[in-house]
């Protein structure tokens, strides 16, 4: 299944985060933080939206870093993925 983004949303995909701390310690999945760090998926057109028009920044597999809290969690295909706002995207990892 294909997701395709409308207006300015980006749909992101989270990078596996580090399972060990630097001491050795394993970490189970409660215990981790959700990874800001995210490859985009799929992204908007664009377009006009609330008057203002929106150019949009990011491409397809940009890796980026993002809210904490931004966006909406789905499961696509066995995959988790977030649709977010571009507004919500802080900086492209490069």
């Amino acid at each position: 299944m294909k997701v395709r983004p409308l207006f300015d949303k980006v749909v992101v995909e989270s990078l596996e985060t580090e399972e060990k701390t630097k001491s050795g310690f394993i970490l189970p999945s409660a215990a981790q933080e959700k990874q800001q760090m995210a490859k985009i998926v799929a992204v908007g057109p664009g377009g006009v939206i609330d008057g203002k028009e929106i150019v949009m920044q990011v491409k397809e597999g940009d890796t980026v870093l993002y809210s904490k809290y931004a966006g909406s969690e789905f499961k696509v295909d066995g995959k988790e993925l977030t649709i977010i706002r571009q507004s919500d995207i802080l900086a492209i990892v490069e």
